[in-house]
C-alpha cells in the first residue's frame, strides 16, 4: 500500500513537470512569434522613415526651386514696372540717344573705311577690296598680295600693305580686329599642314604678329581665327573663283559699350 502511493505521488509529479514543461515551450514559441512580428513592424516602419525622408528632400527641392522662381518674376515685374514708369517724353529721349550713339558708330567706322581705302589705294581690286558689312570694316586680301601657295609666310609686297595698314589701326581707338584666314576646297596635306583649315589658322596668325610684333599694334585688341573652306565668297567650281575664296579678312569691329549701357 505505502508503496503504490508512493508510486502515484511519482506519477504526479513528472505529470506536473511535463505540463510545466509544456506551458513554457508554448509562452516560449509565442513570445517567438511576437518578437518575429514586432521585427517585421520595424523593419516596415524603418522603410517608411526613409521614403518619408526621401519625400521631405524632395519638398525642399521643390521650394527652393519655386522660390528661384519667384525672384525672377520679381525682378522681371520690378524691371517692367519701372519700364512701364517711363513717361513718352523718356521714351522718346532714350530712343533719340540710341539713334545717336548709332549715329556716331556709322560716321567712326565709315571715316575708318575711308582712311583705310586712302592708305591701301595703291593697291589693285584683285589684290584687295575694303568695304563696310553689317555695321564692321573689312578688308579683304586675296591669297596672291599676301602668300605663296600652301604657305604661311607673308611675302614682302604683303608685308608692305599689312605696315600700310597698321598705321591706321594704330591711329584709331575703341575698335577690335579679328584676322580670319579662308581657303578654297582644294584640299592641302603637306608636312606644315594637315588640310585647309590648319593653313588658314596658320595664316591668320602670321598676320597678327606681324601687325602686333612688327608694327606695333595692341595684342589686347586683335584675334586669329581660321575658317577654312567653310566660308567661300565665290563658286568653287572655277579657278577665279577658288582664287576669290583664298583670302585674308581683317574685321574692324567698333566699340559698343555705350550702346549697351543705354539698351540694358
Amino acid at each position: 500500500m505505502k508503496k503504490t502511493f508512493q508510486g502515484l505521488l511519482c506519477l504526479a509529479f513528472v505529470l506536473g513537470l511535463t505540463f510545466t514543461s509544456c506551458v513554457s515551450n508554448k509562452k516560449f514559441m509565442a513570445s517567438e512569434a511576437n518578437a518575429d512580428k514586432l521585427r517585421t513592424e520595424n523593419a516596415n516602419k524603418q522603410t517608411q522613415l526613409i521614403e518619408c525622408n526621401s519625400q521631405v528632400k524632395n519638398l525642399k527641392d521643390e521650394k527652393a526651386s519655386l522660390q528661384n522662381e519667384n525672384s525672377s518674376v520679381q525682378n522681371d515685374l520690378k524691371l517692367l514696372t519701372t519700364e512701364s514708369k517711363m513717361t513718352i517724353a523718356d521714351q522718346a529721349k532714350r530712343l533719340k540717344n540710341l539713334q545717336g550713339i548709332i549715329q556716331s558708330q556709322k560716321d567712326v567706322m565709315t571715316k575708318l573705311q575711308n582712311s583705310i581705302a586712302a592708305a591701301l589705294l595703291n593697291y589693285k581690286a584683285d589684290e584687295l577690296s575694303v568695304y563696310i558689312k553689317d555695321g564692321n570694316v573689312y578688308v579683304s586680301m586675296e591669297e596672291k598680295l599676301l602668300f605663296k601657295s600652301g604657305s604661311d609666310v607673308v611675302n614682302p609686297k604683303g608685308k608692305e600693305a599689312l605696315q600700310s595698314l597698321s598705321k591706321v589701326l594704330n591711329s584709331t581707338s575703341d575698335i577690335t580686329v579679328m584676322i580670319e584666314g579662308h581657303t578654297d576646297n582644294v584640299p592641302i596635306k603637306t608636312k606644315q599642314f594637315a588640310d585647309n583649315w590648319d593653313l588658314s589658322t596658320a595664316r591668320a596668325t602670321s598676320i597678327v604678329r606681324i601687325l602686333t610684333t612688327d608694327y606695333g599694334f595692341d595684342p589686347n585688341r586683335i584675334t586669329a581665327s581660321g575658317r577654312g573652306k567653310f566660308h567661300p565668297v565665290k563658286t568653287n567650281e572655277t579657278a577665279e573663283g577658288r582664287a576669290g575664296n583664298r583670302r585674308t579678312e581683317v574685321i574692324l569691329s567698333p566699340d559698343l559699350k555705350e550702346l549697351y549701357k543705354l539698351l540694358y
